[in-house]
């Protein structure tokens, strides 16, 4: 039997995790908490994840070990970063390391939001992707 797909928080400060919570708990996502990678990387294991919203630095690693443990999991996750600075020069990094967003913590319901629409629509996307079956169709996409 498949589950619902959650919405994975992981934050080493317990406020992000209760705000980020509430912001999606109050739009009717099924959520699940934690504040380690080690719990993190369990989580991925053993629960029907679809979308990940990580602290920039965690207490025993950062969102890149997150987005590393996503490649291993049962399914893939989006993987959309909070940070406190949130600059041009570290979105971008985040970008070029997998991540799918950063936004701004605190976080914002409406960027949260809108990062949760902008990650669905992704995913509807490449869901409907079917790749070219001729060499002409090829040459029309590429």
């Amino acid at each position: 039997m498949e589950t619902t797909p959650q919405i994975l928080i992981v934050s080493s400060e317990l406020e992000n995790r209760r705000a980020l919570n509430e912001i999606l708990r109050k739009e009717g996502h099924e959520t699940i908490c934690v504040s380690r990678i080690t719990e993190c990387q369990e989580a991925l294991q053993t629960q029907n994840v679809s979308l990940i919203f990580c602290d920039r630095r965690l207490s025993d690693g950062n969102y890149r070990d997150v987005i590393s443990a996503t490649r291993s999991a049962r399914q893939p996750a989006r993987v959309i970063v909070t940070s406190r600075l949130a600059d041009w020069d570290e979105y971008l990094d985040a970008l070029h390391n997998g991540a799918f967003d950063l936004i701004a913590s605190p976080c914002l319901p409406t960027d949260v939001l809108w990062a949760i629409v902008q990650a669905r629509r992704e995913d509807e996307l490449h869901a409907g992707f079917v790749a070219p079956t001729s060499s002409r169709a090829a040459a029309a996409v590429a």
